[in-house]
This record gives structure tokens, sequence and C-alpha cells, in this order.
């Protein structure tokens, strides 16, 4: 399938498809290699916030804090 396919389907296919992409990677994610750099990132945040240097914010006000900018 090539881009031009893709744009050429009908957007509750396009959804279909996605939900599906989605679905197939969550049940691999947990396999997927995670490069170094990025494990050493997570890590470094996961201690920040873990030492309390740094604080974990609700997804409903971080979307309040975007829209009103």
């Amino acid at each position: 399938m090539t881009v031009s396919d893709v744009k050429n389907l009908p957007i509750d296919e396009k959804l279909r498809i996605m939900e599906a992409i989605w679905v197939d990677l969550r049940s691999r994610v947990e396999n997927a290699a995670i490069p170094e750099v990025h494990r050493k990132l997570l890590d470094e945040r996961r201690a920040r916030v873990g030492s309390g240097e740094t604080k974990l914010h609700e997804w409903g006000d971080v979307k309040l804090t975007i829209r009103g900018s």
C-alpha cells in the first residue's frame, strides 16, 4: 500500500487500519528494543520524579494549559 493508496481511503477505513496497527503495536511493544539513550533519559526522568525534583501533571490539566496558549 502506498501513500497515494492511503490518501484515497475513506476516513472510516483509515481509522480501522490505525486501530488495528495500535492493537498490534501494544501486543509487541514489550518485546521491542529500547535504545540505550532513550532508556537512560527515562531513568533520569523517573529519578527526578522519585526525588521530588520534578512533579508529574495530570493529562487533563496539561490539555487545558495547552488550549489556553
